[in-house]
């Protein structure tokens, strides 16, 4: 059964997240708070825990549109290929903040997505979220907590996702009321910049 952890958003116990992140490093899977609905992730690098998510979300891996969660812009060079000065001010603009954006994959991708040609990068405005991935030295993978509920399409309550879930992941955090709606994925990776979903971000960056 996972683990239920209370951490504060205002002031992440460094403690507690050394605590996730090493769930993460032992190939473990996380709920976690962002600064929009809650998110199931894993450590980029770890093979098995990608393959366990994608079971979970009933898709096969190499075709599973998993956004990998950064730290900062200086993280996104890693997966992606060099960007032009517009496509960086609109990032500057928006991140850390609810976006996903669509953008060009380098050959750096771990070797599950080798085949994507792009990759989804988000930076959450949201302290727990990117102390993990500071503490962790690299990005998790993570995909929305969805809701089998037709009225309620995100659960709000990480009490009630731990129950859900509880016997599926490793670990369940809970860091207050989650949002219930999805960040607004903007796919830049053509000349134009092109809205995939509208959700809690303004297209006011563009």
């Amino acid at each position: 059964m996972a683990e239920f952890i209370k951490i504060y958003t205002d002031k992440p116990n460094e403690a507690a997240i050394a605590k996730v992140v090493k769930v993460l490093k032992n190939g473990g899977l996380v709920i976690y708070p962002t600064d929009t609905v809650y998110g199931l992730g894993c450590d980029i690098t770890n093979s098995r825990a990608l393959e366990r998510i994608a079971k979970i979300k009933g898709v096969k891996l190499e075709k599973a549109n998993f956004s990998f969660i950064c730290h900062d812009l200086s993280n996104i060079s890693d997966y992606v290929r060099q960007i032009d000065t517009s496509t960086f001010k609109i990032l500057k603009r928006a991140l850390p903040g609810p976006y996903t954006f669509i953008l060009p994959g380098n050959n750096s991708l771990p070797k599950e997505f080798k085949k994507k040609t792009t990759v989804g990068i988000r930076v959450p405005d949201n302290s727990i979220a990117l102390e993990i991935v500071r503490q962790l030295g690299n990005p998790i993978v993570s995909t929305s907590i969805r809701d089998e509920d037709d009225v309620i399409e995100y659960t709000t309550d990480p009490e009630l996702i731990f129950e859900k879930w509880q016997n599926l992941v490793d670990m369940v955090i809970d860091g207050g009321y989650g949002d219930n709606v999805a960040s607004t994925i903007i796919d830049l990776s053509e000349n134009e910049p092109i809205i995939i979903r509208e959700g809690k971000g303004s297209l006011d960056i563009l």
